[in-house]
């Protein structure tokens, strides 16, 4: 007797928890399972069984993606299903179970079909849906604690945002991928508590009321901390452009971000000695002291086959000096790096983040196109694979002491701020599209986070030279180099240094130091249209040499000299106010205003 179609179906819904991943039913009888199905279901309502019915019909039993000849189709088929819309209670559970099986967790659906339960050895994630679809409430629940109402969570599934509830839950079964039993994976989750506590408690040291974020993400010790919640892990953002924190300032209700990176625990082949509970013992040190830590003994830790790690949403761009550095900070080694020219790598991260296509990362000449200005050409050396210009794309950077964040933050914070000069060259734009003037430049890497910029001198034929040396996150020291013989450029070294500092743009700055040479240039001009105009007696020019040095005194030479020098502090208030923050590329030229540019590049 072979097993009605109906009762497939219900045995099929019986089996959704891996008794049977294919359906079917072995070691046991026709009539007994029918049986079964009948004691079971005789003291519930008929209408409630055919729920089950049409919940079985609309979720067809799926098979794991393999490299079976229909893998790609049934991959190909999960995509348009989690592309459309779901606009049911069975579709939202479809995609719901579509999307645990593939990070391969278990999922198991009440009989009401209104509850789905996304589960593993260590946690459990409940959702609760509305007859119509709309998701009422989501909890998470760790290994032995109480299931918690997640906020995040339920705004990402109520607009329909699966692949971020997707990305949580990865990355909280990434937290548990640690080797061994469950007591070992729950200490490893012990381990990540203490430390999230320990970075909270850093976060608090010299932190006044009246502080905002932006100051805290530039030098806050362990920069804007924002505690974990629900599925959403810890994050530090801990850089933040002149041009992000202005569009913070001026979109009220919209947040914009910096560099981030979260705080995360995951397995390794080889035991770490991980604190197991808060290590900080006084939480008010003063401002500029670092906090005291207690001696990571046996009843404080344990060794354990994992570690701390903060991982980035898109890799980083390092130079070989900053990782060696944090790598002699934590003690630990980054495995998988592949070095590359540093340039490069800026290059071909930026182009990435910035275009939408795919285009070459070998390009190394971009056209750059700022307001009230002609167009700028920048050529970017990028170097060689040598130690000083090599660098590589770093991911996550492994730790396993709390005492090392603030230190690592703050080589990212100088790294990510070389990287945006670096970046402000590169555009989409690798061909001049018209025959508008040019200024050429050519950026090339000096040494550790320092380079220069080489361009036409803007009134003669030599070369010119500003090199930047960024010493730290919030320190800059810039020199111009000119020809002995050539005219000011009547920018001087603090004028430069502000303005990288204020605007962190190398076209914005280098547009600023050829406004102040043009006004030099213009200033040339009329003294010589003057000085054609006067007089020129021919009884002037026999005047004895004597005579004329008689009336030269030295006060009187004194006096030429300084009228002759530019006025360097009037410049520089009237040039870095015109020096606009504008981004690259045409979306610049249209956000970017006046006021912008005097918030940006106005000088006190």
């Amino acid at each position: 007797m072979s097993v009605p179609p109906f009762a497939q179906l219900i045995l099929r819904l019986e089996n959704r928890g891996g008794v049977s991943c294919h359906g079917v039913v072995t070691a046991i009888s026709t009539n007994a399972l029918m049986e079964q199905l009948r004691l079971k279901y005789q003291q519930r309502p008929w209408i409630e069984t055919l729920k089950l019915v049409y919940f079985c019909m609309d979720n067809p039993l799926r098979k794991p993606v393999s490299n079976a000849p229909d893998g790609l189709l049934l991959s190909c088929m999960e995509k348009i299903e989690r592309t459309l819309n779901a606009k049911s209670m069975f579709s939202v559970m479809n995609t719901l179970e579509l999307l645990s099986r593939q990070k391969g967790l278990t999922v198991h659906v009440s009989p009401s079909g209104t509850a789905c339960y996304i589960t593993s050895v260590m946690f459990y994630v409940e959702i609760q849906l509305e007859k119509d679809g709309d998701v009422m409430d989501v909890k998470l629940a760790h290994f032995e604690e109480a299931p918690v109402v997640c906020d995040d969570l339920v705004q990402l599934l109520r607009m329909k945002n699966y692949d971020a509830f997707s990305k949580i839950l990865e990355d909280l079964s990434n937290m548990y991928r640690i080797p061994g039993n469950r007591e070992m994976k729950a200490k490893g989750y012990l381990a990540l508590q203490a430390l999230e506590k320990d970075l909270y408690s850093m976060s608090l040291l010299g932190r006044t009321q009246d502080l905002n974020r932006v100051t805290e993400v530039l030098n806050g010790k362990v920069g804007h901390l924002v505690p974990r919640t629900g599925g959403t892990p810890m994050n530090i953002e801990f850089y933040i452009s002149p041009y992000q924190a202005l569009e913070a300032e001026l979109s009220h209700g919209s947040q914009v971000c910096g560099t981030k990176t979260v705080v995360t625990v995951e397995g390794t082949d080889t035991l770490h000695k991980l604190p197991l509970s808060p290590l900080i013992i006084d939480c008010q040190a003063g401002e500029d002291s670092n906090p005291d830590f207690l001696q990571l003994t046996d009843e404080l830790s344990m060794d354990l086959p994992a570690l701390f790690v903060l991982k980035f949403h898109q890799p980083v761009p390092m130079s070989s000096s900053s990782i060696e550095e944090i790598q002699r900070l934590t003690g630990i080694q980054i495995s998988g790096l592949k070095l590359a020219p540093l340039y490069e790598l800026i290059v071909q991260s930026t182009l990435k983040e910035k275009c939408s296509e795919d285009l070459s990362t070998n390009r190394s000449c971009f056209f750059v196109s700022l307001p009230d200005c002609p167009k700028h050409c920048y050529f970017i050396n990028k170097g060689s694979e040598k130690s000083d210009f090599a660098g590589a794309l770093v991911s996550k950077i492994p730790f396993s002491h709390p005492k090392c964040v603030p230190g690592v933050i703050e080589i990212l914070r100088h790294q990510v701020a070389y990287n945006t000069l670096i970046s402000s060259c590169v555009s989409e734009r690798h061909i001049n599209e018209d025959d508008s003037e040019l200024f050429y430049f050519e950026v090339v890497p000096h040494k550790n986070t320092s380079f220069s910029v080489f361009f036409r001198h803007p009134m003669k034929e030599n070369l010119a030279c500003v090199v930047i040396d960024l010493i730290t996150s919030r320190e800059v020291q810039c020199h111009l180099h000119l020809n002995p013989q050539d005219p000011t450029l009547n920018s001087s070294d603090d004028f430069i240094a502000r303005a990288v500092k204020r605007c962190m743009s190398v076209p914005v700055v280098m547009r600023a130091v050829f406004k102040n040479a043009a006004k030099v240039k213009a200033d040339s001009e009329i003294q010589d249209m003057d000085t054609e105009k006067q007089p020129n007696p021919q009884s002037k020019q026999t005047t004895d040499s004597n005579s004329l040095k008689e009336n030269l005194s030295g006060a009187g030479q004194q006096d030429w000299v300084v009228t002759d020098k530019p006025n360097n502090t009037e410049s520089t208030e009237e040039n870095l106010s015109t020096a606009k923050l504008e981004t690259l590329g045409d979306n610049m030229e249209k956000k970017v205003t006046s006021y912008y540019a005097e918030k940006l590049c106005g000088v006190k």
